[in-house]
């Protein structure tokens, strides 16, 4: 088992929702929470901060795989929520939110192309250049595959981190999901993974419908989850794992539940 990567996070940590604030603000051992970079500033995080839990701005509009040129008022933007919450740590996505002026309002993937790649890497040495911390890149689950597709899923993550010197924010949900709507081994994905550059991880819950597995974060986290993610710490312990719900949130006893089952198959300390 190879040593994590240093990113000023650690342990296990939830993404931050206003829908369970007070739920958050509740828990006695968080040492870190994601923060919707696009909302920051108009939350309240200063009882977070002043116990000096870190915060991970982690954005969604950027469109960092859009053929366009990423936006620069949102990059700046982007910057300023870092700067605001003296993060440590920022995180995106490997995918694309808009074309041709049209916002699709939700993650869309690329297709695995050479081009995709020089698109991916312009943008995000962009959205570096104006960060004063280290950027993961986020790559999501999808239904589908794009005719033609050049590279394999670990190739084409792997030459982006490369090519920008970002970490990976590895949701192993999405690998889960991924692998299993190819119809292939979650665990042959993740020994193709660059793990060695993980920031931290999400997990997430899911469900399936039609044959498909959908990355919900509405759902509990199945059991083949949480077997995924013990097979990747017993590869590479990574330096922190957090928690994703968005919607349908559970009573505070099953939220708690969750959160110690990541830290019981990462032998991290429990946050509850």
């Amino acid at each position: 088992m190879s040593s994590p990567t240093t990113t000023g996070v650690a342990g296990v940590g939830i993404g931050w929702r206003p829908e369970i604030s007070g739920f958050v603000e509740s828990l006695p051992g968080l040492r870190f929470v994601e923060v919707i970079a696009e909302s920051i500033g108009s939350v309240d995080l200063g009882g977070l901060r002043d116990r000096g839990i870190a915060v991970v701005p982690h954005g969604v509009r950027l469109s960092l795989g859009g053929a366009d040129p990423v936006e620069p008022g949102r990059v700046a933007r982007f910057a300023a929520a870092a700067r605001l919450v003296d993060a440590k740590l920022a995180s995106e996505h490997i995918a694309f939110v808009r074309a041709g002026g049209v916002e699709a309002g939700h993650l869309l993937p690329l297709p695995r192309s050479r081009d995709a790649v020089r698109a991916m890497v312009a943008n995000t040495r962009c959205v570096q250049a104006e960060l004063d911390c280290p950027l993961a890149l986020e790559p999501i689950a999808t239904l589908f595959d794009w005719p033609d597709d050049e590279l394999t899923e670990a190739d084409f993550i792997t030459e982006i981190l490369d090519q920008t010197g970002a970490l990976l924010l590895l949701d192993i949900a999405n690998v889960y999901a991924n692998a299993r709507n190819r119809g292939e081994d979650p665990a042959e994905l993740l020994d193709r993974l660059p793990l060695e550059r993980v920031a931290y991880v999400h997990v997430a819950g899911g469900a399936e419908h039609d044959g498909l597995y959908h990355d919900t974060h509405t759902d509990p986290v199945p059991v083949e989850v949480l077997e995924l993610l013990g097979e990747l710490c017993r590869r590479h312990r990574p330096p922190a794992l957090l928690l994703e719900r968005d919607g349908h949130y559970p009573a505070a006893a099953v939220l708690r539940s969750e959160l110690d089952a990541l830290a019981a198959v990462s032998a991290y300390p429990a946050i509850t």
